[in-house]
């Protein structure tokens, strides 16, 4: 499945595609001292109940830049809730690994995926939204079968 980065790994920024331009707008920067344990982007022709395109973490050892078209299988997804505008909506997080990774290649779904790695990716989300004064809930994880499913 081609997903597209927005925010590399290592960025203190977040980036956001604009349709009406068709670029890659410097979309906001994060608290100090937060920078993307991986990259983040989107799954193209998908829409989440945010409106947006599906959310992923790209778990790789790459280095790449927004607007990076990248390969990647569905290894899970962690089931989320987030605050928008006062009522919390579904806004699920995906984990894809490139098909060219080697560092990754064994990872072919959710729990291949140490535990701890889950526990600081899920700390990361929660403690951006609530620098931001919002509230995120992870609900859930769904290995790569059921997460799938649900991108489909």
């Amino acid at each position: 499945m081609e997903v597209i980065v927005e925010s590399p790994k290592g960025s203190c920024v977040k980036y956001k595609f604009d349709k009406k331009s068709n670029y890659f707008k410097l979309h906001k920067s994060l608290p100090i001292g937060m920078v993307f344990p991986f990259d983040f982007g989107f799954i193209p022709k998908t829409k989440g109940e945010d409106g947006d395109p599906l959310d992923i973490l790209i778990v790789s050892e790459f280095i790449t830049f927004p607007g990076c078209v990248i390969e990647c299988r569905i290894v899970g997804c962690l089931v989320v809730e987030q605050e928008k505008e006062d009522r919390m909506i579904r806004n699920d997080r995906f984990i894809g690994i490139p098909e060219q990774s080697r560092l990754y290649e064994g990872i072919n779904t959710i729990t291949d995926i140490p535990s701890r790695i889950i526990t600081e990716i899920e700390q990361f989300f929660v403690n951006y939204q609530k620098a931001e004064g919002k509230k995120l809930l992870i609900i859930d994880h769904l290995n790569s079968q059921q997460a799938q499913e649900l991108i489909e």
